[in-house]
Protein backbone atom coordinates (compact mmCIF):
# COMPACT_ATOMS: atom_id res chain seq x y z
CA UNK A 1 0.00 0.00 0.00
CA UNK A 2 1.17 3.17 0.87
CA UNK A 3 3.60 1.98 3.34
CA UNK A 4 6.43 2.76 0.56
CA UNK A 5 5.22 6.35 0.48
CA UNK A 6 5.39 6.57 3.96
CA UNK A 7 8.72 4.20 4.87
CA UNK A 8 10.39 5.79 1.69
CA UNK A 9 9.95 8.84 1.67
CA UNK A 10 9.95 9.49 5.18
CA UNK A 11 13.10 7.67 5.82
CA UNK A 12 15.34 8.96 3.00
CA UNK A 13 14.36 12.51 3.69
CA UNK A 14 14.71 12.72 6.85
CA UNK A 15 18.35 11.24 6.05
CA UNK A 16 18.94 13.58 3.20
CA UNK A 17 17.83 16.64 5.74
CA UNK A 18 20.00 15.88 9.11
CA UNK A 19 23.17 15.20 7.49
CA UNK A 20 22.83 18.25 4.82
CA UNK A 21 21.44 20.71 7.52
CA UNK A 22 24.48 23.44 8.17
CA UNK A 23 25.38 24.30 11.33
CA UNK A 24 25.14 28.08 12.80
CA UNK A 25 27.19 29.20 15.05
CA UNK A 26 25.70 31.28 17.65
CA UNK A 27 27.09 33.79 20.59
CA UNK A 28 24.37 32.94 23.04
CA UNK A 29 24.89 30.78 26.31
CA UNK A 30 23.73 27.27 25.77
CA UNK A 31 20.21 26.57 27.18
CA UNK A 32 19.66 23.74 29.58
CA UNK A 33 18.46 20.74 27.48
CA UNK A 34 15.07 18.89 28.52
CA UNK A 35 14.17 15.13 28.36
CA UNK A 36 12.25 14.28 25.33
CA UNK A 37 8.77 14.05 25.74
CA UNK A 38 7.69 10.52 25.44
CA UNK A 39 4.98 9.22 23.83
CA UNK A 40 1.84 8.14 25.39
CA UNK A 41 1.53 4.98 23.19
CA UNK A 42 4.60 2.46 23.50
CA UNK A 43 6.32 1.70 20.06
CA UNK A 44 5.30 -1.23 19.73
CA UNK A 45 1.58 -0.54 20.10
CA UNK A 46 1.82 1.78 17.25
CA UNK A 47 3.68 -0.79 15.33
CA UNK A 48 0.58 -3.42 15.51
CA UNK A 49 -1.67 -0.41 14.86
CA UNK A 50 0.22 0.82 11.60
CA UNK A 51 0.57 -3.07 10.54
CA UNK A 52 -3.33 -3.45 11.08
CA UNK A 53 -4.28 0.09 9.41
CA UNK A 54 -1.95 -0.95 6.59
CA UNK A 55 -3.07 -4.61 6.58
CA UNK A 56 -6.87 -3.43 6.51
CA UNK A 57 -6.50 -0.90 3.50
CA UNK A 58 -6.92 -3.61 1.12
CA UNK A 59 -10.07 -4.37 2.30
CA UNK A 60 -11.49 -0.51 2.74
CA UNK A 61 -10.57 -0.43 -0.95
CA UNK A 62 -12.75 -3.59 -1.86
CA UNK A 63 -15.54 -2.62 0.10
CA UNK A 64 -15.14 0.32 -0.92
CA UNK A 65 -15.28 -0.54 -4.94
CA UNK A 66 -18.68 -2.21 -4.12
CA UNK A 67 -20.21 1.19 -3.83
CA UNK A 68 -18.09 3.80 -6.23
CA UNK A 69 -15.55 3.73 -9.24
CA UNK A 70 -11.76 3.48 -8.77
CA UNK A 71 -11.47 7.01 -9.48
CA UNK A 72 -14.12 8.05 -6.73
CA UNK A 73 -12.19 6.22 -4.05
CA UNK A 74 -8.75 7.17 -4.77
CA UNK A 75 -10.15 10.48 -4.51
CA UNK A 76 -11.87 10.26 -1.23
CA UNK A 77 -9.12 8.34 -0.15
CA UNK A 78 -6.52 11.16 -0.85
CA UNK A 79 -9.25 13.92 0.43
CA UNK A 80 -9.39 12.33 3.55
CA UNK A 81 -5.91 11.60 4.14
CA UNK A 82 -5.26 15.30 3.48
CA UNK A 83 -7.74 16.78 5.91
CA UNK A 84 -6.03 14.92 8.66
CA UNK A 85 -2.75 16.00 7.75
CA UNK A 86 -3.93 19.48 6.78
CA UNK A 87 -5.29 19.38 10.67
CA UNK A 88 -1.16 18.20 11.39
CA UNK A 89 0.19 20.81 10.10
CA UNK A 90 -1.78 23.68 11.35
CA UNK A 91 -1.21 21.93 15.09
CA UNK A 92 2.24 22.29 14.42
CA UNK A 93 2.42 25.82 12.49
CA UNK A 94 4.39 24.01 9.69
CA UNK A 95 4.75 26.42 6.66
CA UNK A 96 4.05 25.33 2.99
CA UNK A 97 6.74 24.78 0.91
CA UNK A 98 7.69 27.49 -1.01
CA UNK A 99 9.71 27.56 -4.67
CA UNK A 100 8.04 26.58 -8.12
CA UNK A 101 10.46 24.21 -8.79
CA UNK A 102 9.77 22.46 -5.31
CA UNK A 103 5.71 22.56 -6.42
CA UNK A 104 6.50 21.01 -9.59
CA UNK A 105 8.67 18.01 -7.79
CA UNK A 106 5.76 17.73 -5.33
CA UNK A 107 3.42 17.27 -8.40
CA UNK A 108 5.33 14.16 -9.98
CA UNK A 109 6.22 12.87 -6.90
CA UNK A 110 2.39 13.20 -5.97
CA UNK A 111 1.33 11.01 -9.07
CA UNK A 112 3.91 8.64 -8.56
CA UNK A 113 3.47 7.90 -5.21
CA UNK A 114 -0.25 8.69 -4.52
CA UNK A 115 -2.25 9.59 -7.73
CA UNK A 116 -1.16 6.56 -10.07
CA UNK A 117 -0.97 3.33 -7.31
CA UNK A 118 -4.30 4.45 -5.72
CA UNK A 119 -5.87 4.57 -8.31
CA UNK A 120 -4.31 1.38 -9.98
CA UNK A 121 -4.92 -1.07 -6.92
CA UNK A 122 -8.56 0.56 -6.66
CA UNK A 123 -9.06 -0.72 -10.17
CA UNK A 124 -7.25 -4.19 -9.76
CA UNK A 125 -9.42 -4.96 -6.79
CA UNK A 126 -12.35 -4.73 -9.13
CA UNK A 127 -11.42 -7.91 -10.71
CA UNK A 128 -8.92 -9.86 -8.43
CA UNK A 129 -9.43 -10.66 -4.13
CA UNK A 130 -7.80 -7.74 -1.46
CA UNK A 131 -5.45 -10.55 -0.74
CA UNK A 132 -3.78 -10.86 -3.98
CA UNK A 133 -3.41 -7.04 -4.00
CA UNK A 134 -2.02 -6.84 -0.26
CA UNK A 135 0.57 -9.59 -1.82
CA UNK A 136 1.38 -7.68 -4.78
CA UNK A 137 1.89 -4.87 -3.07
CA UNK A 138 4.80 -6.81 -0.84
CA UNK A 139 6.85 -6.68 -3.93
CA UNK A 140 7.54 -2.91 -3.95
CA UNK A 141 10.75 -3.39 -2.34
CA UNK A 142 12.11 -5.79 -4.85
CA UNK A 143 11.10 -3.49 -7.73
CA UNK A 144 13.11 -1.17 -6.00
CA UNK A 145 16.40 -2.86 -4.98
CA UNK A 146 16.35 -4.06 -9.27
CA UNK A 147 15.15 -0.50 -10.03
CA UNK A 148 18.20 0.94 -7.40
CA UNK A 149 21.16 -1.16 -9.24
CA UNK A 150 20.57 1.15 -11.96
CA UNK A 151 19.41 4.88 -11.06
CA UNK A 152 21.40 4.64 -7.75
CA UNK A 153 25.20 4.05 -7.80
CA UNK A 154 25.90 3.98 -4.13
CA UNK A 155 23.50 0.78 -4.30
CA UNK A 156 25.93 -1.89 -5.47
CA UNK A 157 24.73 -5.14 -6.45
CA UNK A 158 25.89 -7.73 -3.99
CA UNK A 159 24.89 -11.61 -4.41
CA UNK A 160 22.98 -11.25 -1.09
CA UNK A 161 20.86 -8.39 -2.78
CA UNK A 162 20.66 -10.04 -6.00
CA UNK A 163 19.99 -13.61 -4.60
CA UNK A 164 16.78 -11.85 -2.80
CA UNK A 165 15.84 -10.17 -5.81
CA UNK A 166 15.80 -13.54 -7.22
CA UNK A 167 14.19 -15.38 -4.43
CA UNK A 168 11.62 -12.87 -4.22
CA UNK A 169 10.50 -13.07 -7.87
CA UNK A 170 10.25 -16.44 -7.83
CA UNK A 171 7.86 -15.94 -5.23
CA UNK A 172 5.74 -14.09 -7.45
CA UNK A 173 5.37 -16.93 -9.44
CA UNK A 174 4.58 -18.88 -6.85
CA UNK A 175 1.40 -16.52 -6.04
CA UNK A 176 0.08 -16.30 -9.32
CA UNK A 177 0.37 -20.10 -9.85
CA UNK A 178 3.14 -19.73 -13.16
CA UNK A 179 3.25 -24.12 -13.41
CA UNK A 180 -0.60 -24.16 -14.32
CA UNK A 181 -0.31 -21.48 -16.93
CA UNK A 182 -2.15 -18.77 -14.46
CA UNK A 183 -4.88 -20.66 -14.64
CA UNK A 184 -8.04 -18.61 -13.06
CA UNK A 185 -5.99 -15.59 -12.97
CA UNK A 186 -6.84 -12.23 -14.07
CA UNK A 187 -3.90 -11.09 -15.84
CA UNK A 188 -5.40 -7.26 -16.02
CA UNK A 189 -6.24 -6.92 -12.60
CA UNK A 190 -2.61 -8.58 -11.44
CA UNK A 191 -0.65 -6.50 -13.75
CA UNK A 192 -2.60 -3.68 -12.24
CA UNK A 193 -1.85 -4.32 -8.94
CA UNK A 194 2.01 -5.22 -9.78
CA UNK A 195 2.37 -1.85 -11.44
CA UNK A 196 0.91 0.20 -8.55
CA UNK A 197 4.02 -1.54 -6.27
CA UNK A 198 6.52 -0.37 -9.06
CA UNK A 199 5.38 2.93 -9.07
CA UNK A 200 6.20 3.07 -5.42
CA UNK A 201 9.99 2.61 -6.00
CA UNK A 202 9.84 4.78 -9.25
CA UNK A 203 8.68 7.56 -7.03
CA UNK A 204 10.98 7.30 -3.91
CA UNK A 205 14.22 7.37 -6.24
CA UNK A 206 12.40 10.54 -7.60
CA UNK A 207 12.00 12.17 -4.61
CA UNK A 208 15.42 11.26 -3.39
CA UNK A 209 17.00 13.09 -6.30
CA UNK A 210 14.83 16.23 -6.51
CA UNK A 211 12.97 16.47 -2.76
CA UNK A 212 15.67 15.46 -0.52
CA UNK A 213 18.06 18.03 1.47
CA UNK A 214 15.43 21.00 0.41
CA UNK A 215 14.75 22.21 4.12
CA UNK A 216 11.17 21.69 4.36
CA UNK A 217 10.48 19.72 6.64
CA UNK A 218 8.89 15.91 6.17
CA UNK A 219 5.20 17.11 7.67
CA UNK A 220 5.09 19.96 4.81
CA UNK A 221 6.33 18.27 2.08
CA UNK A 222 4.14 14.64 2.59
CA UNK A 223 1.09 17.34 3.27
CA UNK A 224 1.63 18.72 0.45
CA UNK A 225 2.14 16.40 -1.64
CA UNK A 226 -1.26 14.67 -0.62
CA UNK A 227 -3.04 17.69 -1.31
CA UNK A 228 -1.36 17.98 -4.79
CA UNK A 229 -2.21 14.46 -5.68
CA UNK A 230 -5.96 15.28 -4.29
CA UNK A 231 -6.33 18.06 -7.09
CA UNK A 232 -4.87 15.39 -9.78
CA UNK A 233 -7.97 13.22 -8.80
CA UNK A 234 -10.54 16.06 -8.47
CA UNK A 235 -9.34 17.15 -12.12
CA UNK A 236 -9.15 13.25 -13.35
CA UNK A 237 -12.73 11.47 -11.40
CA UNK A 238 -15.34 13.89 -13.32
CA UNK A 239 -13.73 13.31 -16.64
CA UNK A 240 -13.63 9.89 -16.55
CA UNK A 241 -15.76 8.23 -13.40
CA UNK A 242 -18.34 11.60 -13.14
CA UNK A 243 -20.23 12.46 -9.59
CA UNK A 244 -21.80 9.50 -7.74
CA UNK A 245 -25.00 8.90 -8.51
CA UNK A 246 -26.07 7.88 -4.99
CA UNK A 247 -24.05 7.92 -1.76
CA UNK A 248 -24.09 4.28 0.13
CA UNK A 249 -23.32 4.56 3.26
CA UNK A 250 -20.88 1.18 4.26
CA UNK A 251 -18.53 2.02 1.23
CA UNK A 252 -17.88 5.53 2.09
CA UNK A 253 -17.22 4.62 5.55
CA UNK A 254 -14.55 2.22 4.33
CA UNK A 255 -13.33 4.99 2.01
CA UNK A 256 -13.30 7.41 4.80
CA UNK A 257 -11.52 5.17 6.77
CA UNK A 258 -8.79 4.45 4.05
CA UNK A 259 -8.27 7.81 3.67
CA UNK A 260 -8.22 9.43 7.37
CA UNK A 261 -6.77 6.25 8.82
CA UNK A 262 -4.84 4.39 6.17
CA UNK A 263 -3.40 7.50 4.33
CA UNK A 264 -3.35 10.09 6.39
CA UNK A 265 -3.08 9.21 10.34
CA UNK A 266 -0.81 6.49 9.00
CA UNK A 267 1.86 8.97 7.66
CA UNK A 268 1.72 10.52 11.25
CA UNK A 269 2.35 7.20 13.21
CA UNK A 270 5.04 5.88 10.54
CA UNK A 271 6.63 9.39 11.19
CA UNK A 272 6.80 8.92 15.12
CA UNK A 273 8.36 5.41 14.42
CA UNK A 274 11.04 6.23 12.10
CA UNK A 275 11.65 9.31 14.78
CA UNK A 276 11.70 7.32 18.08
CA UNK A 277 13.06 3.54 17.07
CA UNK A 278 14.77 4.29 13.36
CA UNK A 279 14.12 3.40 10.15
CA UNK A 280 15.41 -0.16 9.77
CA UNK A 281 12.68 -1.41 13.08
CA UNK A 282 10.23 0.82 11.49
CA UNK A 283 10.10 -0.72 8.12
CA UNK A 284 9.78 -4.24 9.52
CA UNK A 285 6.05 -3.26 9.25
CA UNK A 286 5.85 -4.19 5.55
CA UNK A 287 6.43 -7.44 6.30
CA UNK A 288 3.11 -7.66 8.12
CA UNK A 289 0.94 -5.99 5.51
CA UNK A 290 0.05 -8.92 3.48
CA UNK A 291 -0.04 -11.24 6.44
CA UNK A 292 -2.82 -8.79 7.79
CA UNK A 293 -4.40 -8.42 4.01
CA UNK A 294 -4.57 -12.32 3.70
CA UNK A 295 -6.52 -12.76 6.97
CA UNK A 296 -8.36 -10.01 6.66
CA UNK A 297 -9.72 -10.82 3.24
CA UNK A 298 -10.66 -14.38 4.22
CA UNK A 299 -11.97 -14.22 7.58
CA UNK A 300 -13.60 -10.70 6.42
CA UNK A 301 -14.43 -11.06 3.01
CA UNK A 302 -14.47 -14.78 2.52
CA UNK A 303 -12.07 -14.47 -0.15
CA UNK A 304 -11.01 -18.05 -1.33
CA UNK A 305 -7.11 -18.79 -0.18
CA UNK A 306 -5.30 -21.45 -2.03
CA UNK A 307 -2.16 -23.07 -0.76
CA UNK A 308 0.38 -21.41 -3.22
CA UNK A 309 -0.87 -17.79 -1.87
CA UNK A 310 0.53 -18.03 1.67
CA UNK A 311 3.68 -19.98 0.35
CA UNK A 312 4.75 -17.21 -2.04
CA UNK A 313 3.98 -14.84 -0.25
CA UNK A 314 6.19 -15.91 2.16
CA UNK A 315 8.92 -16.89 -0.30
CA UNK A 316 8.43 -12.78 -1.51
CA UNK A 317 9.04 -11.78 2.07
CA UNK A 318 11.94 -14.06 2.70
CA UNK A 319 13.32 -12.09 -0.67
CA UNK A 320 12.61 -8.68 0.18
CA UNK A 321 14.22 -8.89 3.46
CA UNK A 322 16.92 -10.10 2.01
CA UNK A 323 17.27 -7.42 -0.27
CA UNK A 324 16.82 -4.87 2.34
CA UNK A 325 19.85 -7.31 4.54
CA UNK A 326 23.41 -5.93 4.99
CA UNK A 327 26.42 -8.42 5.40
CA UNK A 328 28.15 -8.31 8.57
CA UNK A 329 31.53 -6.71 8.55
CA UNK A 330 34.42 -8.89 9.44
CA UNK A 331 36.22 -7.79 12.38
CA UNK A 332 39.82 -6.66 11.13
CA UNK A 333 43.12 -9.03 12.54
CA UNK A 334 44.50 -7.95 15.49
Amino acid sequence: MNSRLCYVVLRRILVAMSTSAPSRATSSPPTPTTTPRRPALDWRIRFAALSLIWGFSFLLIKVGTDGYAPFQVTFGRLLFGTLVLAVAMAVKRERLPRGRRTWLHLTVAALLLNAAPFSLFAYSELTIPSTLAGICNATSPLWGMALSLVALSEDRPTRRRVAGLGLGFLGVLTVLGAWQGFHGLDVTGTAMALLASLCYPIGWIYVRRTLAGSGHSNLSLIGSQLGVATLQLALVTPLFAGFPSSFPLVPLLAVAALGALGTGLAVLVQYGLVNEVGPTTAQMVTYFIPVIATAAGVAVLGESLSWNTPVGAAIVLAGAALTQSRARAKPKAQ
